[in-house]
């Protein structure tokens, strides 16, 4: 009887490993390089444009939106450990990398504002002409249309 158990529970458990591409890290994941505070000064990018975020898929737009927010997370954690540690400002130099965070995550919204405008004035049309098939979402679109 238990040996049918430990069968079923290890086929469980090594399902489970092979389906989950996540990898629980804890806390050192909101540090970089496991540092509290930033030794030197980086150099970082820019901010993503409007017009290059145009270009994207519904699915890169989304997975951009979460590093951004990632790296938003890091930089806070870093601002509060430096407000705790008390280090003067002049040592923690990252308000320009959480400006371009804010500036990409605003023209993601834009941009995704936009698709969700022309979405809603095509589905408008088609029911001013009478149409009988209905438009798919946006995402479902995105989804749907294959990727050269």
């Amino acid at each position: 009887m238990f040996g049918r158990f430990g069968a079923i529970t290890r086929s469980l458990s090594s399902r489970r490993t092979l389906q989950s591409s996540f990898v629980g890290r804890g806390l050192e994941e909101f540090f970089e390089a496991g540092q509290r505070l930033p030794v030197d000064k980086m150099s970082t990018g820019r901010s993503w444009s409007a017009s290059e975020l145009r270009q994207k898929s519904w699915e890169d737009l989304q997975k951009l939106w979460y590093i951004v927010l990632k790296e938003r997370n890091v930089l806070a954690s870093q601002k509060v450990e430096k407000k705790r540690l008390g280090v003067p400002t002049l040592y923690f130099a990252n308000r320009s990398r959480a400006v371009k965070c804010q500036q990409t995550m605003a023209r993601i919204k834009t941009v995704l504002n936009e698709r969700n405008i022309a979405w809603a004035k095509a589905q408008e049309e088609q029911k001013k002409s009478k149409g009988k098939k209905t438009l798919k979402t946006p995402v479902e679109a995105t989804e749907a249309t294959p990727v050269e």
